[in-house]
């Protein structure tokens, strides 16, 4: 029977904190021999942080990992390659201007009398790939030469000369097409069948369910349960991981404000016409009107920030077309984007949207100043006036313009981005995750002002991972999955059921 078997890896009861952050609680995790085991979870589930124990990045503070039956210490990641867990990252992490063979030996190269033997670390290269993986390819040649779906299996090699026990694939296909994606689970299939064990972390929800064999969730650095792939709906996939049942769902109300009779016959801001850009997102065709708010549903990972930049011209596009306003064709930089009235608030406000050593004052008036040029300051008294204006529209606590935006809660530091974008009084506003992180109360008011701006006529291009907030502001909602716009929901046809089945594929 399939559970009398050992499992190579035992993890169990896993802690794992940081200063004011539980990353992992109570986790555990087994791996089999001979199987493709899928680690899923949202954002901030815990998926990296569990990685990074595994593989001696990070100590634990409890818990027990055990691996062929033996209890471990993995304190560095040399004694998790000592031990045989290997890692194969999504960004490959050789050396492009060493061959091939130099790659998979480093470290470890044949020598005598100190000398390299290239020609029987040649001959062993092409052995183990032919072997183990059935690629034949000149190892002479430096990794550059390859394509990144080469590179990566290159890494695998490099990883089973190692003699690894346990893979672990980490995003593996997330840069790759069709076809080397293909070649990659030809690869994984054949080493399960060898007997061993691969640790698969990716958010396609088609490829899950085409290679592994069982799945566990993580939930908000929790364990939510461990099944096998054949026997865990789509669907239920996709709830445990966000952690709404459907009967939970359906419950919540939506609470959208009507839209005046006057915005009856809207014209169009936005309009994408077979548009998409290699690796990021397939070709879609998605319109936004004035007034109008269109929301982006979909798991992590399945496109949603990759079509909003597109839109920002942050990403440009290598197919398709955009048409901006009816008239302008094509956005090709964030400061194209701004001169056509499109503003953005991205995903990660502490990376992409505040200056933290800049007062609340100079952090909301950058982008339009940005619109005037840097020789043509606003006046500091006229800044005043704007900055108290927004202050107090958005609430934004403590009200004072002169404080570090770095010292204001993230609530508060995603309000005074929403007021930098509101001064430029733009036709589009894009916003990515607006209310991560933030707490209940400052939900609400993000909330209402969506509904408020797209009633005086803004449109609002949202976009959530909470299926709840989408439902609530959205006049549409395009739903994404493995970056392809997979459906688009009317208002009349809006649901939670509606917007879960999309995600999952069913």
């Amino acid at each position: 029977m399939e559970r009398e078997r050992e499992p190579i890896l035992q993890m169990s009861n896993i802690h794992k904190g940081f200063p004011g952050v539980k990353a992992l609680s109570g986790v555990s995790f087994r791996l089999f021999p001979g199987e493709i085991h899928a680690l899923m979870g949202e954002n901030g589930a815990g998926k990296s942080t569990l990685i990074k124990v595994l593989t001696g990045v990070y100590s634990i503070d409890q818990g027990t990992v055990e691996l062929a039956r033996q209890r471990m210490a993995i304190d560095s990641p040399q004694a998790a390659q000592m031990a045989g867990i290997s890692t194969v990252y999504q960004e490959v992490n050789l050396c492009p201007n060493l061959t091939v063979a130099e790659n998979i030996f480093i470290g470890r190269e044949p020598r005598r009398f100190g000398r390299i033997l290239w020609k029987e670390m040649n001959a062993a290269a092409e052995k183990l790939l032919l072997t183990r993986l059935q690629i034949r390819m000149d190892v002479k040649l430096p990794l550059s030469a390859y394509s990144v779906a080469i590179q990566q299996l290159v890494a695998i090699a490099r990883a089973l000369n190692i003699s690894a026990k346990v893979l672990i694939l980490d995003e593996p296909t997330s840069s790759l097409d069709r076809n080397e994606v293909k070649q990659l689970f030809e690869v994984m299939n054949k080493l399960k069948a060898e007997g061993l064990a691969i640790l698969f972390v990716t958010h396609f929800l088609d490829q899950v369910y085409e290679v592994s064999d069982r799945i566990t969730i993580l939930r908000g650095g929790e364990f939510v349960g461990e099944y096998l792939a054949k026997e865990l709906p789509r669907i239920e996939l996709v709830s445990k991981m966000i952690g709404k049942e459907l009967q939970q769902l359906d419950a919540l109300p939506r609470e959208k404000e009507a839209a005046s009779a006057a915005e009856s016959a809207k014209a169009l801001v936005i309009e994408a016409k077979a548009l998409g850009r290699k690796g990021a997102i397939e070709p879609f065709d998605l319109t936004i009107r004035k007034g109008e708010v269109v929301g982006l549903a979909g798991l992590l990972g399945s496109g949603r920030t990759e079509l909003a930049r597109l839109f920002f011209g942050a990403d440009r596009p290598d197919q398709g077309a955009l048409r901006v306003n009816g008239v302008k064709d094509g956005i090709t930089s964030p400061r194209e984007a701004i001169d056509q009235g499109i503003a953005f608030c991205p995903e990660n406000r502490k990376t992409e949207g505040i200056i933290d050593e800049l007062t609340v004052r100079e952090n909301m008036i950058l982008a339009l100043q940005a619109t005037r040029g840097w020789f043509r300051a606003i006046p500091r008294k006229r800044q005043d006036e704007l900055a108290d204006e927004y202050i107090k529209a958005l609430n934004i606590n403590p009200p004072n313009p002169e404080q570090l935006i770095k010292n204001l809660s993230g609530g508060n530091q995603q309000k005074v981005i929403l007021g930098r974008w509101l001064l430029t009084q733009p036709k589009l506003l894009i916003l990515d995750e607006p209310t991560r992180g933030i707490d209940v109360g400052a939900k609400a008011e993000i909330q209402k002002l969506v509904l408020k701006l797209s009633g005086e006529g803004m449109s609002v291009l949202f976009v959530s991972s909470e299926l709840e907030e989408v439902l609530r502001v959205s006049d549409r909602i395009a739903v994404l999955r493995d970056h392809v716009v997979v459906k688009e929901i009317a208002e009349d046809e809006m649901s939670q059921q509606q917007l879960m089945q999309a995600m999952a594929g069913e």
